[in-house]
């Protein structure tokens, strides 16, 4: 039996600017319409990853947790937006129904931290990256593709992590 579910990798940063160049890497296969989950605790990496997404994706914007103000928007010198939602302080899934999520996926890639609290609403085809938090400079990831179009990013992440399909 495999340790690991099927279309899955286990990745482990040992340090911020390592969690940062996965997320650059990974920023660089995303498109309109795609989602990415973040799920961990607290301290786990979640917005270090989502600065080297948004870098890789194109984005010169500063990224910071929009936990206050839900969703920040980060844009491409093209015109494009990428989301960056944050669960956390949502009331549950009829609150984030209000935030018009398919508009969000017309106009650009979305990324959810604490998607784990709103998952009834949200696509269930995905990337989903389980985020924790293991010491001061180590988290691990296990990234989990659900669907062919998500079968592809982490097929051509794992070329550019490990240099092997």
């Amino acid at each position: 039996m495999p340790i690991l579910p099927p279309h899955s990798l286990e990745y482990i940063s040992r340090s911020e600017a390592q969690t940062r160049r996965a997320g650059l890497r990974l920023g660089s296969l995303l498109r309109t319409g795609d989602v990415i989950y973040l799920v961990g605790d607290l301290g786990s990496g979640k917005t270090t990853l989502v600065q080297g997404l948004a870098a890789g994706w194109g984005s010169l914007d500063p990224v910071s947790s929009p936990t206050f103000v839900l969703v920040n928007v980060y844009r491409h010198p093209d015109g494009g937006s990428l989301y960056h939602l944050d669960a956390y302080r949502l009331g549950g899934a009829a609150e984030a129904e209000d935030l018009d999520l398919d508009a969000l996926l017309e106009n650009g890639p979305l990324v959810i931290e604490w998607a784990d609290r709103i998952h009834e609403v949200l696509p269930s085809q995905r990337l989903q990256i389980d985020m924790r938090y293991v010491n001061e400079n180590q988290r691990d990831m296990v990234i989990t593709a659900y669907g062919r179009r998500y079968e592809d990013i982490l097929s051509r992440f794992r070329r550019r992590i490990f240099g092997v399909a």
